[in-house]
């Protein structure tokens, strides 16, 4: 099996030396993703319900590009500067993940790229 590099311009572009996603046979590595809007490469404005939002519009777009959604995700990591947040995180995370409930886990952190207030990466079944 080779190593796939997904990529798509409807998520951010990445911001280091890394990709988006990595497919590898019929699972998906996705890179953490932060509340950047990928038509400016800006933390989108507002609170942490509005990167949340745009944090999951994101993982979105790099499982489409991937041929597959939300229902595919078997774990997540979710990083947080204040875990004050974690209730408003977990609104906009439930959205998405409504009947299948995917592995977590939740881990604060000193500080994020950018100065955001959060960042999720994925892996995903394919």
């Amino acid at each position: 099996m080779k190593l796939e590099t997904i990529s798509t311009d409807k998520a951010p572009a990445a911001i280091g030396p890394y990709s988006q996603a990595i497919k590898f046979g019929n699972m998906l590595f996705c890179s953490g993703q932060i509340p950047l809007d990928p038509a400016t490469g800006e933390i989108v404005p507002g609170d942490i319900t509005a990167q949340a939002t745009r944090v999951m519009d994101n993982i979105s777009a790099v499982l489409t590009a991937a041929g597959a959604g939300f229902d595919n995700v078997i774990k997540t990591t979710v990083y947080l500067v204040d875990m004050g947040d974690f209730a408003a995180v977990n609104d906009v995370y439930d959205r998405c993940f409504q009947s299948h409930k995917p592995a977590r886990s939740t881990v604060a952190v000193k500080a994020l790229p950018r100065g955001v207030l959060l960042e999720i990466e994925v892996i995903a079944a394919l």
